[in-house]
């Protein structure tokens, strides 16, 4: 908020604000273009969705949208939820000094589609927004082509990696190469599934098997089906609870995108809870709780390296 005080001239605060916008606009300039028809004008969107600060403390919680059925980020057993997007969730609102509820949606197409329908928006039938939404990938890009929302506290950076049975390759995991001899198992439309089988023209395709989700390669593994399975790091250590598996990190040939930055979406005009959301993950990160979590699901914290 900019208070404009005596011996300010009001049109050097509008050329202050002026110049503000047009340095955003130049951030993006490389990247927002071929996106004018699809990006909002901020007058045509309603700007009554979600709650400003000071009504989410006079109500005493926070939403936070998160993933379903999104083992070891986001669940429900038993009717409570479960997960590490969770407890990071409680504590923002801890910190806040609120309550932490939660919306568990079902990803939508992208993204680009995720923050519409859960934060600056709402979806075209049911539900509603929220007001933070987790486990969002932080870029330029995406920042870009999203200017009715603020990407924000970042937690975790994420990547891929490769869940292999030791008896088959007893010496080092396997890369990329190997799997011209060997059976290795993905998620359907996934990262994964888009660099092995495009690898060097299609030569790996024969031995692909695709799969509804992690945990079904997994358990394709453990029979034998696959020896090794292609995907994101986290859910695959999750998955790991075997001696005769291991996860492991290697090379990718010819490929560049396999790490990625994860943290929060809040509406753009709700930037405070921005701020505050973004002060309680750094205090976690800095004190170990958030690695506390992450250990406790048996994944491994890599601390975002901003």
């Amino acid at each position: 908020m900019i208070v404009l005080r005596f011996g300010i001239h009001i049109a050097l605060v509008l050329g202050l604000l002026a110049g503000t916008a047009q340095h955003a606009l130049a951030r993006c300039e490389d990247l927002a273009k071929g996106y004018g028809d699809v990006i909002p004008k901020r007058s045509d969107t309603r700007i009554d969705v979600g709650q400003d600060y000071d009504t989410i403390l006079e109500r005493g919680y926070l939403t936070f949208a998160v993933y379903e059925d999104f083992a070891p980020f986001s669940w429900e057993e038993a009717g409570k939820p479960k997960g590490i997007d969770i407890e990071i969730a409680h504590i923002i609102a801890e910190d806040i000094g609120v309550e932490a509820r939660f919306n568990f949606v079902a990803a939508d197409e992208n993204v680009d589609a995720d923050l519409r329908n859960q934060i600056w928006k709402g979806p075209l039938i049911g539900g509603q927004v929220s007001n933070i939404m987790m486990h969002v990938p932080y870029s330029k890009d995406l920042q870009c082509r999203n200017e009715l929302v603020v990407l924000n506290g970042q937690y975790f950076n994420e990547t891929l990696a490769t869940a292999y049975r030791v008896d088959v390759f007893p010496d080092d995991p396997p890369t990329t190469p190997y799997y011209r001899f060997h059976k290795v198992g993905v998620e359907n439309h996934t990262i994964s599934d888009f660099y092995l089988s495009n690898f060097n023209g299609g030569m790996l395709l024969s031995n692909i098997r695709h799969y509804p989700d992690h945990k079904d390669a997994f358990a394709a593994m453990g029979t034998g089906e696959v020896d090794a399975v292609m995907g994101v790091k986290s859910i695959l250590e999750y998955l790991d609870q075997s001696d005769e598996v291991d996860v492991a990190t290697p090379p990718l040939v010819n490929f560049a995108l396999d790490t990625w930055t994860l943290g929060i979406a809040v509406r753009h005009n709700f930037r405070e809870l921005s701020y505050a959301a973004d002060y309680a993950i750094a205090d976690a990160l800095a004190d170990g709780r958030i690695a506390a979590i992450f250990a406790k699901y048996g994944v491994s914290h890599a601390a975002p390296d901003y």
